[in-house]
């Protein structure tokens, strides 16, 4: 499975501890399977002015399953979804039960939502709607430092 991670670095040997805590689905090494997506999120304006690399890797998800590594995948937004974002986005630890998490991306409202979700002021089903990413996209969190040693390729880096 071809992946994709975009960052200031060519980053050949990654780590799952050098990612943000409180992201959707914890602290771990986020890619995608989608390269458009990754180009975009070097266009986020945060990214202004750096220098931006693509970083391309051979996933062999298959190879860690059969090992017994552990994988949630979020089929859509849901409630389960939701609670998993939320919960994590909080300082949560639901994300510790699994070594690889996929699924859908948290629109930047995050924050606000969760806010107004957590004292009442907005219903679930109105945090939801508020959370879905409107363009297709996914996102693969690998929180286990040896799937990535043992499963994740690096294969080329490209400035963009």
């Amino acid at each position: 499975m071809e992946l994709y991670h975009v960052s200031e670095f060519v980053v050949e040997r990654p780590s799952v501890l050098a990612g943000r805590p409180h992201l959707d689905f914890g602290r771990g090494f986020y890619l995608t399977d989608m390269k458009d997506q990754a180009i975009s999120w070097a266009s986020r304006p945060i990214n202004d002015g750096k220098r931006k690399y693509l970083n391309a890797y051979d996933f062999d998800m298959e190879g860690a399953l059969k090992s017994g590594y552990n994988h949630l995948k979020f089929n859509g937004y849901d409630y389960k979804w939701l609670d998993f974002v939320i919960d994590n986005r909080r300082g949560g630890d639901s994300w510790n039960a699994y070594d690889i998490i996929e699924g859908g991306i948290a629109n930047d409202r995050v924050f606000n939502t969760i806010e107004l979700y957590s004292d009442g002021l907005i219903s679930r089903e109105e945090a939801l709607s508020r959370l879905v990413y409107e363009k297709p996209n996914n996102q693969i969190c690998i929180l286990n430092q040896e799937i990535v040693d043992n499963f994740l390729f690096f294969e080329s880096a490209e400035e963009i």
